[in-house]
């Protein structure tokens, strides 16, 4: 990941390093209004462990105890749209824990649609894996996975979904991770489309699977451990630009980066899982 031979390539690392950072701190300080977690979400678990804070409730904390983990999710559903999310991750050794922001329809049919974030905590020093997946359908296993190229816990950070009828994308401060693509005029059906979706949020204890596979336990003497959410922005309006959002020569650029020195995990290429057959949007550029 990211091991260049030469001092060319060096420099022109860090130079890109450079725009990242400036772009970072633009977009964390600068570009989202806070919201009010009061009027726009409910709690839907743990209890005191949702914590909202502030003098417009524009912050809110989930905590994690050997007692319960937390949750909220949105008052609305939305069919497309833009949701931006500024977060600060559990600190230190935050392995077994799991914080989301995701969109999800109604699971009881057994047929929601689902788009996630997932960061996957680990031992002190090492780095969160982000985690992306898109179901369609009750269907999922669309999964990709990258390191990020900042301390995600020391301050914090923002995370977009952008979804049209065209595209879904992943971004973290306006660079993007990841872009999944509507094919349906190419014959491929699996995209969320008809089923409306709320925000939810959750920090909770995943150590069967969660940091290397669940070899990594949870050390319940670091509890409490507490996630941070803050300045949340929902664009559903109909003049949006998320209704034509996608990849220009810059994000293009900018998305071929990360996932060259990032990524850490693409379904597309995992020949053991999928052994018969990839499924069927693998055979497109993720690029175009």
């Amino acid at each position: 990941m990211g091991i260049f031979s030469n001092e060319h390539d060096n420099k022109v690392v860090v130079l890109k390093m450079a725009i990242m950072v400036v772009v970072v701190v633009m977009v964390s300080s600068t570009a989202y209004a806070a919201g009010n977690f009061f009027n726009d979400f409910e709690s839907t678990f743990g209890g005191h462990r949702v914590q909202i804070s502030g003098p417009g409730s524009e912050q809110l904390a989930l905590s994690l105890d050997q007692g319960s983990g937390s949750g909220f999710r949105s008052k609305k559903e939305y069919l497309f749209g833009r949701i931006d999310m500024q977060m600060k991750l559990v600190p230190g050794n935050s392995a077994g824990t799991v914080t989301t922001l995701y969109l999800t329809s109604d699971q009881s049919t057994g047929r929601h649609d689902e788009i996630d974030f997932e960061f996957l905590g680990n031992v002190s020093g090492q780095p969160y894996t982000l985690h992306t997946n898109v179901f369609s359908q009750g269907q999922g296993n669309r999964e990709q996975q990258f390191h990020l190229w900042f301390d995600p816990t020391s301050n914090f950070h923002t995370y977009s979904i952008v979804w049209n009828p065209k595209l879904i994308m992943f971004l973290v401060d306006e660079t993007p991770l990841r872009v999944f693509r509507n094919y349906e005029n190419k014959g491929i059906t699996f995209f969320p489309k008809s089923q409306p979706q709320k925000i939810h949020a959750s920090l909770w204890n995943a150590d069967d699977w969660a940091t290397q596979g669940g070899l990594v336990k949870t050390d319940w003497s670091k509890a409490p451990f507490t996630a941070f959410y803050r300045n949340f922005n929902i664009d559903t309006s109909a003049d949006g630009k998320w209704r034509n959002h996608d990849l220009d020569a810059n994000s293009r650029s900018r998305m071929e980066w990360v996932q060259k020195n990032y990524m850490v995990y693409d379904y597309c290429i995992d020949w053991k899982r999928f052994s018969q057959a990839f499924p069927p949007e693998c055979k497109h550029s993720k690029f175009e």
